[in-house]
């Protein structure tokens, strides 16, 4: 049950136009505050931001048990389900979880740590999703052999060699999988920080 590179471009165009708000909150959060006022604060009243909160920590939390699946065999733990399911519901779960941050934030960026957190967060998902579409895209390539100049540049073809499919994946995984990590474990920190200033602010 691994999505098809099709999939994956579908519900990469679904993310981008979940983030467009994110894009336009410049415009039209003031435009709410003066034509719909009562909506704007509906979306910053701490029940409904508490709701979405506790809504997004869920999903956050429902991911991270991927790495249970991982590693479950090496902590002597017993998940079921295939890795490749879980990928792919990490993968549909996360653009939940785009959407459910959006409801959160009303789409707005916010100022000083909340924008970096922000910023945090979308590195998050664009890391994994670039990564999981080229990955998914040269698997599924007819081609055999990659290079990063095309054959009609002979010349400077001839200076970076072609590479199969498999060490390709393989530089490719440990990069945009290393870079996700890191910025996920960023997010992780800042999302104990974030929750930790919500409570202590009420």
């Amino acid at each position: 049950m691994k999505p098809k590179f099709s999939t994956l471009i579908i519900l990469t165009l679904v993310v981008a136009a979940i983030l467009t708000p994110f894009a336009l909150s410049g415009g039209y959060i003031p435009m709410m505050r003066d034509r719909n006022f009562n909506a704007l604060v509906l979306l910053q009243t701490d029940l409904y931001k508490l709701i979405t909160g506790f809504a997004v920590l869920a999903l956050v939390l429902f991911e991270l048990v991927l790495a249970v699946r991982k590693r479950g065999r090496r902590w002597k733990i017993s998940v079921p389900g295939s890795i490749l399911f879980w990928r792919s519901l990490h993968i549909f779960v996360g653009v939940g979880l785009v959407a459910a941050v959006l409801l959160h934030t009303g789409g707005a960026i916010g100022d000083n740590f909340n924008a970096i957190f922000l910023w945090v967060f979308f590195g998050v998902v664009l890391s994994a999703l670039i990564g999981v579409v080229a990955e998914t895209g040269i698997l599924e390539s007819s081609q055999k052999y990659f290079s990063l100049i095309p054959d009609r540049w002979p010349i400077l073809a001839k200076r970076f060699p072609q590479i199969s499919k498999g060490p390709l994946i393989r530089k490719l995984r440990f990069f945009w999988l290393s870079t996700h990590i890191i910025l996920v474990s960023m997010f992780c920190v800042m999302l104990g920080f974030h929750i930790f200033l919500a409570f202590y602010f009420q």
